[in-house]
């Protein structure tokens, strides 16, 4: 690393004594030529040079179109005349990749040491945003088009105002994305899904993250083009100004900037039609290959089932097509798209164009999900001609609909993490001597943005923020008050909350285990004749060792978890509904893709609570009908997260600090 950080001063000398070299297939290996010989390498791969087409060369040449200040000739009135004149000062992006951190600003970031100095309001009265170093939203200028590139903003405006936006500047998709274009880590974790509470916050939320990424890619390319066409001005002293001006470091280890993680195909489809809506149409000529997008990431009906159409048809809401659904609407909104969870595609903005499905090193953005880019991942580890390079220069990070992530394997997230921002294996056409000082000193992890949203916090969210998210520029994140989802239980119905102990959250897992077996389990054996008993986990973890206890035991039992076959399923469902089976293990995620309605439960258990507060009521409310109403739900201080939004957050901070450890609702 060292090399890397003192290639280009090297270079600079041996550049100026005129001698040449010839490079190498690392780039390790060709910084240590440059270190020898001071050879200035240039792309070689089209793809990676053309950030426009040939045909755009001519207008790259006047500066004036590319410069950093969007001085733009079509504005027209007065307030775009007021922006042209504010935005001559320096852009959130232009500030943020040109700052330089020091050592002791580095030693600071790695202690991983945060400090909440601030918080305003946030979108209702029971959250407010909190963040690390200054606030920054009072300076916030309508006159500077919000930091927006201005035909971004001008074609923002149109859009807003062609879908009934009345006033833009206090808009949530405007406020969030002020939130976004501050370059700061930000965590959402109470947004209203589309399929929960409707699709307007989601897709406000949307907007603003679209728009920042947009931004982003079209500020970098054009800071390249401006500096392609001034050093085309004079080639002959061109290799010269690269190794003696550092405006002209303008280039990562590779192309791609934006890295959108999302779950399911049928809303990285929402995402990207909306990516394609908001490109101004100057840029959107031709979107390439959009049938075969259509197809792969569509359904019948081109995406996800409209949870407002279903709400205004004449028909069930349940009901999509012929058939009534068992199912809760916000499930078959859902999962009434496309459910593919392991895609990966590429997306390349040019002067007029959109190309989807690029190659990845040639992109701007690549949209995946966590599976599918842990495929790449375990493909480059097994092959040696494989690699993952393309997350090398990753500067903005989005993580949409993590809670449902979370319910497909959160590791994955945490594996895609840990390989960006890494030293690349190879070149891939880079112009070394244009790699931001930042890059070769180890230190883009520390520039890269990472917006995480998700209707709800949990601990591996809460992490990864903490411990993986180093942003030089601080965090934001939300801070919630929860009313908590009780009165939604059917009356009458008995909740005993039992309290266990335990001092780290490394030994919750085992203590709760051990409260089970002692307090829980002894009195179920004790009563032999005991039936139509459901034990419903949280975690696979647990359940596997449930399982496990259970068959050591010789306990009757039957088991409804998330990988089980369906005939397997349907035969637990019908032994415990008999009785032939006494308890049933249920797991979350079981509930989460099937949404079972168990029959026969007369006496429940909540091993953990769910990380989805909706999930709460409907498991309790299984028990409607059963002779005693009671179910028996075990916690402890590291449950506070799933605590809060069922009970409300007064009441789980009464629950946490009491003396007492058995709190009864009824």
């Amino acid at each position: 690393m060292e090399k890397l950080r003192s290639s280009r001063k090297r270079a600079k000398k041996k550049h100026l004594q005129g001698t040449d070299c010839t490079t190498t297939t690392s780039v390790a290996n060709k910084l240590q030529k440059i270190c020898e010989t001071g050879f200035l390498i240039q792309s070689e791969d089209p793809e990676v040079k053309d950030y426009d087409r040939a045909d755009d060369c001519d207008a790259a040449l006047n500066d004036t179109a590319f410069c950093e200040s969007d001085h733009e000739n079509d504005c027209s009135d007065s307030n775009a005349q007021s922006i042209v004149s504010t935005s001559k000062s320096k852009s959130s992006f232009t500030l943020h990749v040109e700052h330089e951190l020091s050592k002791q600003d580095v030693d600071r970031l790695l202690r991983k040491k945060w400090k909440y100095r601030w918080e305003v309001p946030a979108f209702d009265t029971s959250s407010k945003w909190i963040g690390t170093g200054e606030s920054f939203l009072q300076d916030v200028n309508a006159a500077s088009a919000y930091g927006l590139k201005l035909r971004l903003y001008k074609h923002w405006l149109d859009v807003c105002k062609t879908s009934g936006c009345v006033d833009f500047n206090s808009s949530k998709q405007r406020l969030f994305f002020s939130l976004c274009n501050s370059y700061r880590d930000i965590l959402h974790h109470a947004k209203k899904a589309f399929y929960i509470k409707g699709s307007v916050e989601d897709s406000n939320l949307v907007d603003a993250y679209v728009m920042h990424a947009l931004n982003h890619i079209l500020r970098s390319g054009d800071l390249v083009k401006k500096n392609d066409a001034r050093l085309g001005k004079h080639e002959d002293t061109a290799k010269e100004e690269v190794l003696t001006n550092d405006s002209y470091l303008d280039h990562g280890f590779t192309r791609p900037k934006v890295l959108m993680l999302l779950p399911l195909a049928s809303i990285a489809l929402r995402v990207v039609k909306r990516l394609i809506q908001l490109t101004p149409p100057a840029n959107k000529v031709n979107v390439e290959h959009l049938d075969r997008f259509y197809n792969e990431f569509g359904n019948e009906v081109e995406g996800t089932v409209d949870r407002n159409e279903l709400l205004n048809s004449n028909l069930d809401p349940h009901n999509s097509k012929t058939e009534k659904s068992s199912k809760p609407l916000d499930f078959d909104v859902l999962f009434g798209g496309n459910n593919n969870d392991a895609f990966m595609i590429g997306v390349k903005f040019t002067r007029k164009s959109i190309k989807l499905y690029n190659d990845f090193y040639s992109s701007d953005l690549i949209v995946a999900s966590p599976l599918g880019l842990f495929k790449k991942l375990e493909l480059a580890e097994k092959e040696k001609e494989k690699d993952v390079d393309y997350l090398s220069s990753i500067e903005i990070l989005v993580i949409d609909h993590a809670d449902v992530i979370s319910m497909q394997n959160w590791s994955y997230v945490n594996e895609i993490v840990e390989h960006l921002n890494c030293l690349p294996s190879n070149q891939h056409g880079t112009d070394i001597m244009r790699i931001r000082k930042w890059y070769l000193d180890g230190h883009a992890q520390f520039y890269r943005q990472t917006i995480i949203l998700s209707s709800y916090l949990t601990p591996d969210i809460n992490a990864l923020f903490n411990h993986h998210c180093v942003n030089y520029e601080g965090k934001i994140k939300l801070s919630c008050q929860y009313k908590g989802i009780l009165p939604k239980v059917i009356p009458g119905m008995r909740q005993i909350y039992k309290r266990f102990d335990s001092d780290s959250i490394t030994e919750a897992d085992d203590a709760r285990f051990q409260f089970f077996k002692e307090k829980v389990f002894s009195k179920i054996k004790e009563d032999s004749d005991q039936g139509g008993i459901m034990l419903f986990i949280s975690s696979y973890h647990d359940y596997l060792r449930l399982r496990q206890f259970m068959r050591s035991e010789n306990a009757s039992h039957c088991l409804l978890g998330e990988y089980g076959r369906q005939s397997d399923i349907s035969t637990a469902r019908r032994q415990f509904f008999e009785g032939k089976s006494k308890m049933i293990l249920y797991t979350e995620r079981a509930h989460f893709y099937h949404r079972y309605k168990i029959r026969g439960v007369q006496n429940l258990i909540i091993y953990a609570l769910p990380e989805r507060k909706e999930f709460y009521q409907e498991i309790v409310n299984m028990l409607e009908g059963s002779v005693n109403m009671t179910c028996t739900v075990l916690f402890s201080r590291f449950d506070q997260f799933q605590l809060e939004r069922i009970v409300g957050s007064a009441a789980a901070k009464r629950m946490l600090s009491s003396d007492k450890d058995v709190f009864v609702v009824c």
